[in-house]
């Protein structure tokens, strides 16, 4: 008697409508992130799962959506919050190749598309809700979006909501959901901050990380300057002026260094933007596209720019604020010395740096080596 063979998606134990919608899409085998996620989450657990764009993270937490969501109830059962509307729209894009075996209703919610639209798919009766933090409080606030039936939450991104300044908004919204809701929160990093939020709001997490980046970029020339704050400015115009960057990224912690930043470079007659969430999605779009065509030199940025969005390999990224962690400061310098090109990454160290310029120097070692500004002799 011959044994019939088990794919791997039929050992996690999916219906044969998932299964058929995974064979149309042509999944063979679960990536890690969702070999070690799913069966997480069809067991009720809270997951954090620390994983990159292009892991297959969307439909690690997209599988179970589908298979534990009820078509039959005209509520919403799941709820999925992206930082970026480009975000929310890919993942109900996965949600709904997922769910084409499945008759689920899924609706985005996102500023900048039809209003009428939106509450024409959450009256028709959602199941699935994707969407941006502010959009969805515009709906709660609105009366149009019920959450008391959540019973699964994922935050996508939760290290670029940080970045982008919603993370006041999340909690609004996590406070508005069922305290017995199951959690599910996925970020590249996993800053403090966000390992504080896991804490007040998750239940037990299980930690899933997978695939570390590499602890160096080998083909990155990693030089750091000691500068004091309040002369940090002073310090990037000697670094622009003598390393003359093709393209650079300036990265700094807050929206407001990054304008106070962007303003103090275009009035010493420096070509700059900034690249942060606050602005019109328009805006975004017009810069990034002068940045990747080679328009414009210098770009100042949060974390938002260090992944997730189509920017080509720079010549030189500029720590203008020392990454928080070790894992932060990998992503921001990965930017650069791409498809073999050169590439430098410059740090600046200030006086109160101290904690996580020791992490960087540990993961760093000898690669790292130290250069002294000018203004200090």
């Amino acid at each position: 008697m011959v044994k019939a063979v088990v794919s791997p998606f039929e050992a996690l134990g999916l219906s044969p409508a998932l299964l058929r919608a995974l064979d149309a899409m042509g999944y063979e085998r679960p990536t890690e992130i969702q070999e070690r996620v799913i069966p997480l989450l069809l067991a009720d657990r809270d997951v954090i799962g620390q994983a990159q764009t292009g892991t297959g993270k969307t439909a690690a937490f997209g599988i179970p959506i589908v298979e534990r969501s009820d078509p039959e109830r005209a509520e919403v059962q799941a709820l999925v919050l992206a930082p970026t509307r480009e975000l929310a729209v890919q993942i109900t894009q996965e949600l709904r190749a997922l769910a084409q075996f499945r008759p689920l209703a899924i609706a985005t919610i996102y500023g900048g598309s039809s209003m009428r639209a939106q509450l024409d798919a959450l009256a028709r009766g959602a199941q699935v809700v994707v969407g941006t933090p502010g959009r969805i409080l515009d709906h709660l606030g609105r009366g149009t979006l019920d959450l008391s039936r959540v019973r699964l939450l994922v935050l996508d991104e939760a290290d670029r909501m940080l970045d982008m300044g919603f993370m006041p908004d999340v909690e609004r919204i996590l406070r508005r959901l069922p305290r017995d809701r199951q959690t599910a929160l996925f970020s590249a990093t996993v800053p403090l901050i966000i390992k504080r939020l896991a804490l007040r709001y998750m239940r037990a997490p299980e930690h899933v990380a997978v695939r570390p980046e590499e602890p160096t970029v080998e083909t990155v020339e990693q030089v750091y300057y000691e500068v004091a704050e309040r002369d940090k400015l002073d310090g990037l115009c000697y670094v622009l002026d003598t390393e003359q960057p093709q393209q650079a990224i300036i990265f700094c912690h807050m929206q407001v260094t990054v304008d106070r930043v962007h303003r103090a470079l275009v009035r010493r007659g420096y070509q700059a933007e900034a690249l942060h969430g606050n602005l019109r999605q328009s805006q975004r779009e017009r810069i990034l596209h002068d940045f990747r065509t080679g328009k414009l030199p210098l770009l100042v940025a949060t974390n938002v720019a260090a992944r997730g969005l189509d920017i080509p390999a720079v010549s030189h990224v500029i720590n203008y604020d020392i990454p928080e962690d070790a894992e932060t400061y990998v992503h921001r310098i990965g930017r650069t010395a791409r498809a073999g090109r050169p590439g430098k990454a410059i740090t600046f160290v200030a006086e109160w740096d101290g904690e996580a310029w020791a992490a960087i120097r540990k993961l760093a070692g000898e690669a790292i080596r130290e250069q002294r500004l000018p203004l200090y002799g």
